[in-house]
């Protein structure tokens, strides 16, 4: 059975045996968090567990590396959404160890890219609109450095609310441990 197939199956047990009821919740996280984390597949279960976060305490939002690479993109309007629409009133940068970002190859990727079937005339035309896929594609260095990229990116933002704490942190994928790398209530301290 192929992958969409099995999960429907699968949905339809769960919707009949009212498994869902345990995750009822409202659209308003319980703990007042937005978490921007890693699309990581090993911090599914792990890092809402390693954070004691249940279903409906946080508004996640994943992405590769944890990583805001654009003030006005998608993942900061998101990060905006939860703290002036949906009650969110700290944030929180969460990257792991190990993670594929810091060691991602855009030449790589631009030649899996190529292998995969894309014409050479549409990464032109990508590069002659202005579009460098060399940078956009690149990875960091480290883990750490990656964090707090993000969460000067947000701190920095124009239109974050006064007095939010931006905090970073960095987890073992392997354990669960988390090491606090920005605390936002002692930068909120200092900017008083």
């Amino acid at each position: 059975m192929d992958s969409i197939h099995s999960i429907l199956e699968h949905n339809e047990q769960f919707v009949s045996s009212k498994s869902y009821e345990s995750y009822l919740s409202s659209g308003i996280p319980n703990k007042k968090l937005v978490v921007v984390t890693c699309m990581d597949t090993r911090l599914t279960e792990l890092l809402p567990r390693a954070m004691n976060l249940r279903n409906g305490d946080a508004k996640i939002i994943k992405n590769a590396g944890a990583v805001i690479s654009h003030p006005y993109g998608s993942v900061m309007r998101s990060v905006l959404v939860a703290l002036y629409e949906l009650q969110a009133e700290e944030v929180i940068v969460c990257g792991h160890y190990g993670c594929g970002m810091a060691a991602l190859n855009a030449d790589h990727m631009i030649n899996e890219i190529k292998e995969r079937g894309i014409s050479p005339e549409i990464l032109t035309t990508l590069e002659h609109s202005g579009i460098d896929l060399k940078t956009w594609l690149q990875g960091f260095g480290d883990e750490k450095n990656g964090v707090m990229k993000s969460v000067d990116m947000i701190k920095n933002h124009p239109l974050l609310p006064p007095h939010v704490p931006v905090h970073g942190m960095i987890i073992d994928p392997s354990t669960g441990q988390l090491e606090l790398l920005v605390n936002g209530y002692e930068q909120q301290k200092s900017s008083i």
